[in-house]
């Protein structure tokens, strides 16, 4: 049976990633893990750590409850063969501590990547996935623009 070990942060971008895998016929084990979007350190301030707590599971339940019936259904109803957690701590860390505890699995990364922002690893050795074009790509694009415009 194969484990996969999927990142997600937002269900619909994540459906797209793994619809694709779907249609394996070997039987395969789904741990879902939930990256919550990070708190301003203003909001940190204000609320109690149960209430971020709170609101944590609840954006994750409302993520896996879009995922997981899709994962479900491609397995033939086998509820027992997806798992649903949220991440905490370190990325790699987390994953290594999955891996340990669920033997070898492979790592998919479906998380939404966010325009300007880092993506935090998954897995220790894994290519930094900066976006360092994404500007002045953005930046050249809108020059031709002007300038076509200007024509």
């Amino acid at each position: 049976m194969d484990t996969l070990i999927t990142y997600i942060d937002d269900a619909e971008y994540a459906l797209r990633i793994i619809t694709p895998m779907l249609n394996s016929s070997s039987k395969t084990r789904w741990i879902l893990v939930a990256c919550s979007p990070r708190m301003s350190r203003h909001i940190t301030k204000w609320t109690t750590h149960s209430a971020r707590e709170s609101w944590t599971k609840s954006w994750s339940d409302k993520q896996f409850a879009l995922i997981r019936p899709a994962l479900e259904k491609s397995q033939g109803h086998a509820a027992g063969n997806v798992l649903c957690l949220v991440a905490k701590g370190p990325l790699p860390e987390f994953t290594a501590a999955l891996r340990a505890e669920h033997g070898l699995a492979r790592v998919v990364d479906a998380r939404r990547p966010k325009f300007g922002q880092e993506m935090q690893a998954v897995t220790q050795g894994q290519p930094n996935m900066t976006a360092r074009w994404q500007l002045p790509s953005v930046v050249g694009s809108l020059g031709a623009i002007m300038a076509l415009a200007a024509e």
